[in-house]
């Protein structure tokens, strides 16, 4: 038996039970709502039509405002509150009492009209208050045991969100781990404290800070989710940052014994991992070498277009069911995009004050859709994997349903004449052919799924679009 045609048996007995299994159930898309502004909507039923009207499901607010939480009665979108850093300084929740006592006022007042889900015990401690880390995690008890008094812990989620700076040597994503300060002080027994109580790992994840302070090593289409070489690491290839953010998310919760994924590495214990925070402003200038670039200027990327195709690839994704990543392609996501509207308030530079989807005066900053219908994707070819595994996946997946015809010699699509461009052909008409079902974009690794169309294959994108080659 030669080597390819191994291949393809090998490929074709790997693939077929991949394919089938690991049909990710589609996780949801909410929104931040800070409110760290002076020309914000003094109506807060302007705010509610606002998220209702654009598919926006759940909300993360960073206290327990009671005009917000009024506001969101009876409207069945999700709401995750805060217990803020300031408040925690102060002991609201240093002993089970004081903690009774914030819960009953902030969450069960409101309960059962608006959809409480989660308690946010601090944000970003680690950063903002390392003076807290070694009592987060008996606050965080705390707040539990108080929901536990009152009848709530099964319905009412509690976490605290972690900035990514709490992890080191997370490239490759098998390195990362949790910074030595906090690993076992306070990350093992908070994830024994969310294992045991059914809750989730919560962390802010921003591509984009990475890109900016490496811009010589982070491609820009990378952070942006749709770099189509990719970059390999251990033995997978990434074509999006967040991917690998994520995984060195995984991976440090493994080297404490916890697992991200629903199907659990033996002896670990399974933890789920939310993104309370992800987004790209969508102006502001940066520093670079001391210069202060503003929008357009040297390749800037910070700019709309970016923002938009950013956020709208983790939406689309995440409602499409596709929230797996290379090391673990079975794993769930939800998400929360920062942030509903740009405040002018906020500290920090220009970009702080303009992650927003909306303009104060609620309309677009740019085009975005919560709604969660059909979604441009497309199935490209790994070129990393090299020629003689992308002939292999391309001969089975041209032998298992997808047409290959218009790639034969002298056909219309046959040019360019380059392994990659006829796999990804094969490989996205695949796809569309499955209904871009989770699973049916990989090909042991030979390919990944995007979402803005690659111009490196201008003919292969035609398809599925009523264009031809």
């Amino acid at each position: 038996m030669t080597l390819a045609r191994f291949l393809v048996v090998l490929l074709g007995a790997a693939l077929a039970p991949l394919l089938l299994s690991l049909s990710a159930e589609a996780g949801e898309v909410g929104v931040t709502y800070g409110r760290e502004a002076s020309d914000l909507p003094r109506d807060q039923g302007q705010v509610v039509n606002l998220l209702k009207n654009n598919g926006i499901t759940m909300v993360r607010i960073y206290d327990a405002d009671r005009d917000v939480l009024r506001s969101l009665a009876n409207t069945g979108i999700k709401v995750m509150v805060m217990l803020p850093n300031d408040d925690l300084a102060r002991g609201a929740a240093s002993d089970l009492s004081r903690a009774l006592d914030w819960v009953r006022n902030n969450v069960a007042a409101y309960l059962p009209a608006t959809k409480i889900t989660g308690i946010a015990v601090g944000n970003e401690v680690f950063v903002a208050r390392s003076d807290l880390n070694s009592q987060l995690v008996r606050f965080m008890n705390n707040v539990h045991a108080a929901l536990e008094q009152l009848g709530l812990a099964d319905t009412v989620k509690v976490s605290t969100p972690i900035a990514f700076s709490a992890i080191t040597d997370s490239f490759p994503p098998s390195k990362g781990r949790f910074v030595n300060e906090v690993a076992d002080s306070v990350m093992r027994p908070m994830l024994q404290f969310l294992q045991q109580t059914g809750s989730f790992l919560a962390i802010n994840l921003y591509p984009h800070i990475a890109e900016l302070d490496n811009p010589a090593q982070i491609r820009n289409d990378y952070a942006l989710g749709h770099y189509v070489d990719g970059v390999v690491a251990d033995g997978k290839t990434y074509h999006s940052l967040l991917d690998a953010q994520l995984d060195a998310t995984y991976s440090a919760m493994a080297k404490l014994g916890f697992s991200g994924s629903r199907r659990r590495l033996a002896g670990s214990r399974g933890v789920k991992v939310y993104v309370t925070e992800t987004g790209r402003p969508s102006r502001g200038g940066v520093h670079h070498g001391g210069r202060r670039l503003a929008d357009g200027d040297g390749g800037d990327p910070i700019t709309v277009a970016n923002a938009q195709i950013y956020n709208n690839y983790v939406i689309n994704r995440v409602l499409a069911g596709n929230t797996g990543t290379p090391q673990h392609p079975d794993a769930d996501m939800d998400v929360f995009i920062f942030a509903l509207f740009n405040e002018n308030g906020k500290a920090g530079d220009e970009m702080e004050k303009n992650f927003g989807l909306f303009y104060p005066d609620m309309t677009k900053v740019y085009q975005v859709d919560f709604h969660g219908g059909p979604t441009e994707s497309w199935c490209v070819a790994n070129a990393a994997v090299g020629d003689q595994r992308l002939q292999a996946a391309l001969d089975w997946a041209c032998g298992n349903g997808a047409d290959c015809s218009n790639i034969q010699p002298g056909a219309s699509c046959f040019q360019p004449d380059t392994k990659v461009a006829h796999a990804t052909y094969a490989f996205n008409d695949y796809y569309q052919r499955k209904g871009k079902a989770s699973g049916t974009c990989d090909f042991a690794g030979a390919a990944s799924v995007v979402y803005q169309a690659p111009s490196e294959y201008p003919v292969v994108f035609a398809l599925h679009k009523s264009l031809t080659c």
